[in-house]
């Protein structure tokens, strides 16, 4: 298989973490799919350098993280702050109504979130252990723990005040 057809396929069954860091860090659809763009092509330009020292969903995240953080300072230096759009959830059959709005206030506290708090929350949703987490975000692990502790206070004092 060539480098072209074996990075579409990591690609491929690896977008939905792009998407859900792309989600996190935007505010609507078009910057969405702008980031996305960034994310797969720092990606492609950096397919070489990796070693397999690490799971391929470490070395994305890490890559797609920085990519998103650096989009967003770029972002704020160059354009005046605008409000967060509402955040659109896929209407399924499986939801139920108050499932739903709970999903959006959480969603809403979490893109209130400093940068790091939000990728730290994203990693943590995506079931990563604190290893994993250190290892993308380059924190030690026990920071990562002090961090991730403080950000689920944080998120459950302001949704209870909700």
């Amino acid at each position: 298989m060539g480098k072209e057809e074996s990075f579409t396929r990591i690609i491929k069954e690896n977008e939905g973490l792009i998407f859900k860091i792309t989600t996190i860090y935007t505010e609507n659809g078009q910057d969405q799919k702008d980031l996305y763009q960034e994310i797969v092509y720092q990606l492609w330009k950096s397919y070489d350098s990796f070693r397999n020292e690490s799971k391929i969903s470490t070395w994305m995240y890490r890559i797609a993280l920085n990519t998103a953080i650096g989009q967003l300072k770029k972002s704020k230096k160059h354009s005046n702050k605008t409000g967060i759009d509402q955040v659109v959830l896929r209407q399924t059959e499986s939801y139920d109504t108050e499932f739903e709005n709970r999903l959006k206030m959480v969603y809403e506290q979490i893109h209130q979130l400093n940068i790091l708090e939000k990728g730290l929350i994203l990693l943590l949703l995506e079931g990563k252990k604190y290893g994993e987490i250190a290892e993308i975000t380059g924190l030690s692990e026990t920071n990562v723990g002090t961090r991730i502790s403080r950000i689920k206070q944080k998120l459950k004092s302001r949704i209870l005040k909700k």
